[in-house]
């Protein structure tokens, strides 16, 4: 039976939730650069997975801080030595930098001066997620985002949920952002790709008394230093069921007691939650539906205006 692909766009939202962006916004401007990314992409994920699950949380990182406008970039510099990609949700974690480079650099070859990072950062996390899911999470992604100019590390501590947040602060971090609880609980599902470091989850999941099932925790431990330090922080994926592929195994997991984080296990500490939670193990075509239109929402979150953002010819300066 052939896959039904999954198609979100601005049309299936509230007008407001798109904030002037339009999909096809590169149409006569750049009318490859959506191709130009999507083969970066493409390349990138055929070679390691782990790069495509680092562009889909690149979004998640992007748009909680200073919205969608690729502050997460930017390098450090004697003006600004400590930008966002210095945060501790960032550094050594995040990934995909690399990728959003020679994409960046392919669509500068096309059309100079017209692609902005933001907007690359939208579609290559849309191309991961579609690589990742066999084609089954497919949508448009509305374009038209200019780059900041801010980017501070201590602002990553403000607005990302941690590993260890529980249930209110994780609804009350999506709530701050113009998400909602069913969007945190659906976009969490993208915890069914990538690897996390030790140090994310030993102290709360280890080494005190947690949920987390006997037979993962043993598995952890053999892997994992009881007190991981910078020079020893091995990583483990997130899911060890199916590592290399974006679905809803994750809620499976959960419901399982077979997550890392916190986070993670404080989806079934309310009956809410947790009902979402069962919905999304047991129905996985309504979950792709969900987190399609859950990652267009996220990705128009606080865009930046003209005088106030800029396209950068350079994603990691500003011009």
């Amino acid at each position: 039976m052939a896959k039904l692909a999954i198609f979100i766009s601005c049309a299936l939202l509230l007008a407001s939730a798109c904030q002037g962006l339009q999909v096809g916004y590169y149409k006569k401007t750049c009318p490859n650069a959506e191709a130009l990314v999507r083969a970066q992409v493409k390349k990138a994920v055929r070679s390691d997975a782990g790069s495509g699950a680092g562009l889909i949380r690149m979004l998640f990182h992007d748009c909680f801080v200073e919205g969608c406008d690729a502050s997460v970039l930017l390098d450090p510099t004697s003006a600004n030595p400590q930008p966002e990609k210095l945060g501790a949700p960032n550094n050594p974690s995040l990934r995909g930098y690399e990728v959003v480079d020679a994409a960046k650099a392919a669509v500068e070859r096309a059309c100079p001066g017209v692609v902005s990072c933001a907007d690359i950062i939208a579609f290559a996390a849309r191309d991961a997620s579609y690589l990742l899911s066999d084609a089954r999470v497919s949508f448009h992604v509305p374009a038209g985002r200019l780059d900041g100019r801010r980017s501070v590390a201590n602002d990553t501590l403000l607005f990302l949920p941690g590993p260890s947040s529980n249930l209110s602060t994780l609804v009350s971090g999506f709530t701050a952002k113009g998400l909602s609880t069913e969007d945190m609980v659906v976009l969490s599902g993208a915890h069914s790709i990538g690897r996390s470091h030790c140090s994310s989850f030993v102290q709360d999941r280890l080494a005190s008394q947690s949920d987390i099932g006997a037979p993962l925790a043993s598995i952890l431990r053999r892997r994992c230093p009881a007190s991981p330090t910078t020079g020893n922080d091995p990583t483990v994926v997130q899911d060890f069921v199916t590592p290399r592929k974006l679905d809803n195994q994750f809620y499976r997991n959960v419901l399982a007691r077979r997550v890392l984080f916190t986070s993670d296990a404080a989806l079934l500490s309310a009956p809410a939650t947790g009902k979402m939670v069962r919905a999304n193990a047991r129905f996985p075509a309504s979950w792709e539906k969900k987190f399609a239109k859950a990652m267009v929402k996220m990705a128009a979150i606080d865009i930046k205006g003209r005088g106030v953002g800029e396209v950068r010819k350079n994603c990691r300066i500003v011009n």
